[in-house]
C-alpha cells in the first residue's frame, strides 16, 4: 500500500460502512467536485451509486482517495503518473532510476581513473 504523509493531519476514518461525498470531502480535505473528477480519471475509484445517483463511498475508497491526494499534492505526480503508480505499471520508471544510478556510478569511476592517469 502506498504511504501517505499527511494521515496524521487528516481526521481518523470513523467505523461506518458508507460515507457521502460531503463526508469524504471532509475526511480527505478535498472538495466534492475534485472527487467526482478523480472518479473519471482513476478506474479503481468506483463509489456505490444509489437513490438518484447519489454516491456512497466505502472505507477502502476513502483510503484510496487519501493515497491519490498524496501522490498528486505531496509527491508531485501528474494525473497520468499517479494513475500508473496506482496500477503498478511504473516498473519502467523504477528500472530507469536504477539504470541512472548505475550510470552515475560508472561515470564517477571513469572520472577517477582519468584523474589518476
Amino acid at each position: 500500500m502506498l504511504e501517505t504523509k499527511n494521515n496524521d493531519e487528516l481526521p481518523p476514518i470513523p467505523p461506518k460502512r458508507y460515507f457521502t461525498i460531503g463526508e469524504v470531502g471532509e475526511l480527505c480535505d478535498v472538495k466534492p467536485h475534485v472527487l467526482r473528477y478523480w472518479e473519471q480519471e482513476f478506474p479503481s475509484l468506483k463509489p456505490v451509486k444509489r437513490r438518484g445517483n447519489r454516491r456512497y463511498y466505502q472505507r477502502q475508497d476513502v483510503i484510496l482517495i487519501r493515497q491519490i491526494k498524496s501522490l498528486l499534492y505531496e509527491q508531485g505526480f501528474t494525473i497520468g503518473g499517479a494513475r500508473q503508480k496506482m496500477s503498478g505499471k511504473d516498473d519502467k520508471f523504477s528500472k530507469q532510476a536504477i539504470n541512472t544510478a548505475e550510470l552515475k556510478s560508472l561515470i564517477k569511476e571513469v572520472e577517477s581513473l582519468i584523474a589518476s592517469i
